[in-house]
């Protein structure tokens, strides 16, 4: 499954959020594989973060990595840089934005095999 996630970077922070999350530790980067994680990518505008996550189950990944050390570690590092995600309610899977269009999935209902 993939997902999207909006965020914020707090306000002047922005410089520092990319040169401390150009790389993640090698320990949370297995921590993902081991919670299903297969990609996760990140662009910003401006504040606004926007992450594409492909995963087996978002829910559950993000609930596996409450308890692991790596993630703690990393969301003590990386947390002063994030203001907030934005979310619909409190648990992972109100975390993702709700996806309106897809131009493959069109193309799939359509039948057609023009890429």
């Amino acid at each position: 499954m993939r997902v999207a996630l909006h965020s914020i970077v707090r306000e002047g922070h922005e410089a520092g959020y990319e040169e401390a999350h150009a790389t993640i530790p090698d320990d949370l980067v297995e921590s993902f594989a081991r919670v299903g994680i297969h990609d996760w990518t990140i662009w910003r505008s401006g504040r606004d973060l926007f992450h594409l996550v492909d995963c087996d189950d978002f829910a559950s990944a993000m609930d596996a990595l409450d308890s692991d050390e790596a993630n703690a570690r990393w969301q003590a590092f990386i947390g002063p840089y994030v203001d907030h995600f934005v979310t619909t309610g409190e648990g992972p899977a109100d975390m993702v934005v709700g996806e309106v269009w897809s131009l493959s999935q069109q193309r799939d209902a359509r039948g057609s095999s023009t890429r």
